[in-house]
């Protein structure tokens, strides 16, 4: 009976019903929730949707450059000199590499929710073994490239600028999560060394430094674009979503430059001064009817296709127009012209050259000769017969024949640094300095303006500016500076330096006619003149019938046992000259000598 009760006390309690206002109570709860997740749907999607559309562009959408390419050097034949070239550059985002570094330190159970959405510990693993890869095809150390990234807390720091392609496709298909790759154009100089002085350099941002690329920086630059991206919380960009504003490419640069001919100068020059064993060399070749420099070579130079940081200052000068030096006996010819001009002398018009004495100075040649003409003057060079040509000269008249030929004056070619060289006004002048100027010393040039200042020769008495740039002769207005008559004359003086009994016979080119003038001067040392150091120069005009081309050489502390501008200056002059008018395609203007087995003929020079 007992049993019997405690089972229908059981029974009762167990089948007991639940109050009904519970049950409502959790359906009411739901729907509250249920209404308010829809009701907060309703808020987003329809009544405040322009805020949050902000506010995914805000954290999703970037805008990005668009790189524009820096315009071309070309030659006077479109041949490139200087172009851009596509390079990749790798960069990484340290806030997001350093909470890998962080999570890498923390054991797999201990994982904060932070690190298990950055990178499981598998793919960490994979990272830390291909940086090594990363930082052998980088060049780098592993080191370096971690202490960059820890270093830096923004969102964007360069690992390494202006990698090649090839190292970026390895790069990339090592798959490393953080590291990413963006397009910048890097300067790439098809003739490196021979054109280093003349070009210039950019930097790593694509801006010109020196040269061309510094003076023409704004025109050859160009102006990035923008476009618009989208990008996921990894950084990468997921989705184009068009261009912003296109890029304004740069614009091509023609230069008068002959790129083949400029080769040929650079390697003559090079081998004389190493021949020579000399400091430097510097050549320019212009045309003589348009003053265009077909060729402007420096050397020692250096290649601006590689890191330019360490190289000497020297080697990055452009000496041909940076550099001034007292141009030696190279002035004769234009103080002989002001003379001839003004009518004081003729070409025979013959001077007691045995000695001279301004104020206190002695005047002296290098060879005694009791009397010299005109002509014989510049043909052997003389000291003594140039001052007493000076001499009938005021230094007004002086000065000016020299100032209209643009010394001491920067010549108009655009180019930084270009020097306008040392000619103190003639009020000045002391008698001494007007007769040392007359031969070259107390004055400075460089040696573009010598051979910008030898085009009065080459037409007929006409100055022409020189210029670094390709132009025709309806943009040129030529200055007459002497008459025909008088130019005639000099022609003939120079053309008898270059022959039998002149100074520079090496300067002669088998069946052209050439004429120019020698100049060995000594260098300033302090106040002085060392006794043993000199400088080379020669001038000179090619084919003298009717010159088409003007070159200009120095060399710069020649020490291989001779120092003279006729042995070792004139050598080059005739190499340059050789082959830049057969490069021109010059017709011959003289016999050209059969060798001497058969040194009685002669082929004749063509008629045309």
């Amino acid at each position: 009976m007992k049993f019997h009760q405690t089972v229908s006390t059981q029974s009762t309690s167990i089948s007991s019903p639940l109050p009904i206002w519970r049950s409502r109570l959790v359906v009411f709860i739901l729907f509250i929730l249920f209404s308010s997740l829809l009701l907060r749907g309703l808020w987003i999607q329809w009544f405040n949707n322009a805020f949050y559309e902000e506010q995914s562009k805000i954290r999703t959408e970037r805008s990005l450059p668009i790189p524009a390419f820096r315009g071309k050097i070309l030659d006077r034949n479109n041949n490139n000199l200087a172009t851009s070239l596509n390079t990749k550059t790798i960069w990484a985002d340290p806030s997001y590499m350093n909470r890998l570094e962080k999570c890498k330190t923390l054991l797999q159970p201990k994982l904060d929710e932070n690190c298990r959405n950055t990178l499981d510990l598998k793919l960490l693993k994979q990272q830390e073994e291909k940086l090594p890869k990363l930082a052998s095809l980088l060049d780098m150390n592993i080191e370096d490239i971690k202490n960059k990234i820890s270093k830096n807390k923004l969102g964007f720091i360069y690992i390494k600028r202006q990698v090649d392609l090839v190292t970026a496709r390895k790069i990339k298909d090592l798959n490393l999560v953080g590291f990413y790759q963006l397009i910048e154009p890097k300067r790439y100089y098809t003739q490196g060394e021979v054109t280093a002085q003349l070009l210039g350099i950019t930097d790593i941002e694509d801006r010109g430094q020196e040269g061309i690329e510094l003076a023409f920086n704004k025109s050859l630059a160009g102006k990035y674009g923008q476009r618009k991206v989208t990008k996921d919380r990894l950084n990468r960009v997921v989705d184009e979503l068009g261009v912003i504003k296109p890029p304004i490419h740069g614009k091509d640069l023609v230069l008068s430059i002959d790129a083949h001919l400029q080769t040929e100068v650079y390697n003559a020059l090079k081998e004389a001064v190493q021949a020579n064993k000399a400091k430097l060399g510097t050549a320019v070749v212009l045309d003589a009817k348009t003053g265009e420099t077909l060729a402007i070579a420096n050397w020692p130079s250096y290649n601006p296709n590689i890191k330019v940081a360490n190289v000497f200052e020297a080697s990055r000068k452009n000496h041909a127009l940076t550099d001034t030096f007292e141009p030696g006996s190279t002035m004769k010819p234009l103080t002989i012209a002001a003379a001839l001009e003004k009518g004081a002398i003729k070409s025979n018009t013959v001077f007691n050259t045995s000695s001279i004495v301004v104020g206190s100075k002695s005047v002296s040649d290098s060879h005694h000769y009791p009397h010299l003409d005109t002509l014989g003057i510049l043909q052997k060079s003389s000291n003594i017969g140039t001052v007493k040509i000076s001499m009938m000269l005021s230094s007004e008249e002086q000065w000016n024949m020299y100032r209209q030929v643009g010394l001491g004056q920067t010549p108009d070619v655009d180019f930084p640094g270009s020097a306008s060289g040392r000619l103190r006004n003639f009020k000045s002048w002391k008698p001494v300095e007007k007769a040392t100027m007359a031969y070259g010393y107390g004055l400075s040039a460089s040696i573009f303006q010598l051979a910008q200042a030898y085009t009065i020769f080459a037409n007929e008495g006409k100055f022409i500016p020189a210029t670094l740039y390709k132009r025709d002769l309806s943009e040129i207005t030529p200055k007459q500076v002497i008459s025909k008559q008088t130019n005639d004359v000099v022609l003939k003086g120079l053309e008898m330096v270059t022959q039998a009994g002149g100074t520079a016979p090496q300067a002669q080119i088998a069946g052209y006619r050439t004429g120019g003038k020698t100049g060995t001067a000594h260098k300033q040392v302090g106040k002085g003149y060392a006794s043993n150091i000199y400088r080379a120069f020669f001038t000179g005009l090619a084919p003298m019938s009717d010159p088409k081309i003007i070159v200009s050489v120095m060399v710069d502390e020649p020490s291989n046992g001779t120092y003279y501008g006729g042995t070792v200056a004139a050598p080059i002059f005739a190499r340059v000259a050789e082959v830049s008018l057969r490069v021109l395609n010059i017709p011959m203007d003289k016999a050209v000598e059969i060798p001497k087995n058969n040194k009685d003929k002669k082929i004749p020079a063509p008629t045309h």
